[in-house]
């Protein structure tokens, strides 16, 4: 990366490490789907399949109910921008929300799972794809009837070791890191691969653990950012 003018400000700065990059990879957290209206699991306190009843009577209206009813924020089509100029390698979230896919990202690394993948508790047969919770009852096993439940509930919340795999990949390959509205870097479930000569760059209002490791710090709302950035940019911010 090119030395910067003392002059510049933060997004105009992030503006010029995009611009030199090819490989970018944006690690995501709740931030993200803010602007969108959406909520975290980690709100809702629906923690384990071991409190069956409990987690599932409380996943359903609490986050389920309300997580189709919101939309893809300003940040996650600006990401699926950069992915439609071919600089985006990919992206990794803890969200389960889909909001990436959604917003038409193709290149995403649920390492925590999410809502398109799915078991039967019963005979264990998977079901991928967000749609079947778009429907008015709970989706049931077409081979048992048995109920289906969603990553986050069956596997105690756990790491999705193909979007992990994933991560590790395109994270040891980046020339540039965006962290957006995420705390933390999940350790060795990724961040230990990452290429060290990548830059990072964080979009955070808050402080976080990037703080120490970002070149450059960004202390505003990810969509006022990536609005911003757009305007640097030349590029159309109302393309859905």
């Amino acid at each position: 990366m090119s030395l910067f003018k003392s002059n510049q400000g933060p997004v105009q700065r992030l503006a010029e490490y995009i611009d030199q990059s090819h490989r970018i990879v944006a690690t995501t957290g709740a931030g993200i789907s803010v602007g969108g209206g959406g909520v975290t699991y980690g709100q809702m306190r629906f923690s384990s399949r071991a409190a069956r009843g409990e987690g599932y009577s409380s996943f359903l209206p609490n986050y389920l109910e309300t997580m189709f009813s919101y939309k893809p924020s300003y940040s996650h089509y600006a990401l699926k921008r950069l992915e439609d100029e071919g600089k985006m390698l990919g992206i990794i979230t803890t969200n389960v929300d889909c909001m990436h896919t959604i917003a038409g990202s193709e290149n995403v690394a649920e390492i925590q799972g999410s809502l398109q993948v799915n078991c039967c508790e019963n005979c264990g047969t998977h079901y991928n794809g967000y749609e079947i919770w778009q429907k008015d009852e709970l989706p049931r096993c077409k081979k048992c009837g048995g109920e289906i439940l969603p990553w986050p509930l069956y596997s105690h919340i756990g790491i999705w070791n193909e979007g992990a795999a994933k991560a590790k990949k395109w994270i040891s390959q980046a020339d540039l890191i965006l962290a957006i509205g995420t705390r933390g870097n999940y350790g060795d479930v990724y961040w230990s691969c990452r290429n060290q000569n990548a830059a990072i760059i964080q979009i955070n209002p808050g402080h976080t653990y990037f703080d120490s490791v970002a070149a450059l710090n960004i202390r505003e709302e990810c969509d006022v950012v990536f609005k911003k950035l757009d305007e640097l940019r030349g590029k159309n911010g109302n393309a859905r």
